[in-house]
């Protein structure tokens, strides 16, 4: 006769049960970690921090920093040097109902050779129209905003007009480091239309979604983890089959 089957609680068990329970809560750790994240992107979507008092842009972000989304259109004071020679040309930007395009000239903060971020100075309808852009020491307020990845595609790199407002385009024509941002000028600059952040274009409606699903992919983990745990332990401790049965079924068929 074959040995009695363990119950769910058998030392031998022990084992399987801790790991289960650590991949449960690893699951749902990380599923709360993710739900987390999406929430504080809806919040920090929905908060409007245009009319906060101005603070140096170093308060807000470093020039290595990755962007955080909780000083998304903070104002923030810019001290530098304009970087004329590398400025650009944002299309699909509408003002009065014209479409045209932002004037964008980056500014070395601290001075030349520093890394830089782009400025907004204002909108035009043709960049042939644009002012000549500024040279020398820059002092700018304005809107702090994330690079835009609005997922349009720069067709020819040889001009200086780009879809969206994006570091991996711009620093494409700026031979130093960028910022993970860009500034929106309160006041438009060398007679410019303004250039507003109801210009951006519109976030879309899977903003932040990411971060849900993975949240929900986790806790799917975390099911099917308790469904492995399950099954192991009801094969284990299933009882077996008397051996005998067997040897009677094989002798009334060859009977």
């Amino acid at each position: 006769m074959s040995g009695a089957a363990p119950s769910a609680w058998s030392p031998r068990l022990w084992g399987a049960h801790l790991v289960g329970l650590l991949a449960l809560a690893a699951a749902v750790g990380l599923g709360l970690w993710q739900l987390g994240a999406w929430q504080a992107e809806r919040a920090s979507a929905a908060r409007d921090l245009t009319d906060q008092e101005p603070v140096a842009l170093a308060e807000l972000l470093g020039s290595d920093d990755p962007f955080p989304s909780t000083v998304v259109g903070h104002p923030a004071e810019v001290s530098g040097v304009w970087v004329p020679d590398a400025t650009l040309f944002i299309s699909g930007r509408e003002h009065d109902g014209v479409e045209g395009y932002w004037v964008v000239t980056p500014v070395a903060v601290g001075g030349a050779g520093e890394p830089a971020i782009p400025v907004v100075r204002g909108w035009v309808a043709e960049p042939a129209q644009a002012p000549a852009p500024p040279r020398g020491p820059a002092e700018v307020t304005g809107w702090l905003q994330p690079a835009e990845g609005t997922g349009e595609v720069d067709t020819d790199r040889s001009d200086d007009v780009l879809p969206q407002l994006r570091v991996a385009d711009v620093i494409q024509h700026v031979d130093q480091d960028l910022y993970s941002g860009y500034v929106v000028s309160e006041q438009p600059l060398d007679g410019l239309a303004p250039a507003t952040l109801e210009q951006l274009p519109a976030v879309g409606a899977d903003h932040g979604l990411r971060n849900l699903l993975y949240a929900l992919q986790w806790w799917l983990f975390g099911a099917f983890a308790i469904y492995v745990w399950w099954r192991y332990v009801r094969d284990v401790t299933r009882p077996e089959e008397p051996a005998y049965a067997d040897e009677d079924e094989s002798v009334g068929l060859s009977a």
